[in-house]
């Protein structure tokens, strides 16, 4: 996210709003309020259990006509949750590298955990392995140049994201575009994605799925990744590689990338991204996929300020009679979002949709499971910045058994939640509605 400002004074908050609405750019979303009613209507998914899988099937086809990107079978795909779980499973596929690790994050801080991984990169590059990697300029602002200076020394090809400084992108300065994506790649046969930075906010569990919630000790963000081996991992790689392209950097050494690869397991998966002037893959996809759901829709998301067609989707599926349900956060390190968010919520709650706040732990993961079978999970937030400003890639994995998989990791985290009520929400100051209004003024910048 970009740098998040006090509520401290709500007249501020009316000035920056108004400025921020004045001069507020034109790009926006498509119109994708009648994106099933444009398919054939032989892809148009049946009704009734007995068609179950006919209609995963009218989805995935459905889902690959909307975006234009292809459905790849045969992965192998992991869930991974919070920071340890993740880091552990990254360190070791780097420590077995051999050839290649192409690196992409938002947040790469010189704590003891980044030292750590920057450490294994640098002995990786020495040992022979070609390390590259791109950092976002905003997201890694706080980290020192001597950090990722000390990896250059090493070898290791490193790309500052659009910087901050306009005179080290002089004439192509582009200061709302974020690469917000979180993208490893090794020997181009094993891939990670998701919610998880380098940060020592990830040094420690979030007590997921422990139980007891009021553990001694530090507490880490709640988070979720994946990894990725079989064919869709080419994708990621191919990601990875556009974005650097877009940085007119150095030319990366010319090495096998692209392995042969095959299959590793049964998932179908599909890659999607989002990029400024982009066509819009991965919002069309949720959009389709909240269209199309008969039963459930249960989202988890840290920063939602939706788009008028997203919020409007999700009550005329609820209104339908579709379980829809949104974890979002308690404890959060963004007022603005936080308070852009709950502006929503009244509207939502009114429809009756379901929504609970993660206690204790900060909130980042960004997944949702629809009708127990289309299951996303990447950088993406249910927000405009992320399909509109940004750089993301999330993965979808459309299958009965990862969404079984996913629904548990949901159901436990609604335990560590406290359900929002409407009477309850009816209730709360009128302080916290002027911070909402002035929040969602923003919503295009946040």
């Amino acid at each position: 996210m970009l740098n998040d400002l006090p509520l401290l004074r709500p007249f501020r908050f009316f000035a920056i709003a108004l400025l921020c609405l004045l001069a507020a750019a034109c790009s926006t979303l498509p119109d994708v309020s009648q994106l099933s009613a444009t398919l054939p209507p032989a892809a148009t998914p049946t009704s009734g259990p007995a068609n179950a899988s006919s209609r995963l099937n009218a989805l995935a086809a459905m889902e690959e006509a909307v975006t234009g990107s292809p459905l790849i079978k045969g992965n192998k795909v992991s869930l991974l949750f919070d920071g340890p779980q993740t880091m552990t499973a990254m360190i070791e596929a780097i420590g077995q590298a051999r050839s290649t690790i192409n690196f992409e994050t938002y947040i790469f801080d010189q704590d003891q955990l980044g030292q750590r991984f920057a450490d294994l990169l640098i002995e990786k590059q020495r040992a022979g392995v070609q390390v590259n990697i791109i950092y976002d300029s905003v997201g890694s602002i706080g980290t020192p140049t001597e950090f990722f200076e000390r990896m250059r020394a090493s070898g290791i090809r490193l790309v500052e994201f659009n910087p901050v400084n306009p005179l080290k992108r002089f004439g192509r300065w582009q200061l709302n575009h974020r690469d917000h994506r979180k993208i490893l790649v090794v020997d181009g046969k094993v891939a990670f994605t998701g919610g998880v930075n380098i940060s020592a906010a990830y040094a420690n569990s979030s007590l997921f799925r422990s139980r007891r919630r009021s553990e001694a000790g530090p507490v880490g963000w709640r988070d979720t990744h994946v990894r990725i081996e079989g064919p869709a991992v080419a994708s990621l790689q191919l990601l990875f590689l556009q974005t650097w392209s877009t940085q007119h950097a150095e030319d990366l050494p010319d090495l096998d990338y692209f392995p042969k690869l095959e299959a590793a397991g049964d998932k179908t998966v599909h890659v999607l991204s989002s990029q400024p002037d982009g066509d819009y893959s991965l919002y069309k996809a949720y959009i389709l996929a909240i269209q199309q759901a008969r039963k459930s829709i249960h989202i988890t998301t840290p920063y939602f300020t939706p788009d008028r067609q997203l919020v409007e989707a999700l009550i005329a599926a609820a209104k339908r009679g579709v379980d829809v349900s949104l974890i979002l956060p308690s404890v959060i390190d963004s007022g603005l979002v936080f308070h852009a968010g709950q502006s929503f919520y009244t509207q939502l709650l009114s429809a009756g949709i379901r929504i609970y706040q993660l206690q204790i732990s900060v909130l980042h993961a960004k997944t949702a499971v629809i009708d127990g079978s289309w299951s996303t999970v990447g950088s993406a937030n249910m927000d405009i910045r992320s399909f509109l400003h940004n750089y993301e890639a999330n993965v979808i994995v459309i299958d009965d058994q990862f969404g079984r998989e996913m629904e548990r990791a949901f159901r436990e985290d609604v335990r560590g939640s406290l359900q929002i009520t409407l009477e309850q929400w009816q209730q709360r100051p009128f302080s916290d509605r002027i911070k909402e209004w002035a929040a969602r003024s923003l919503g295009y910048w946040l």
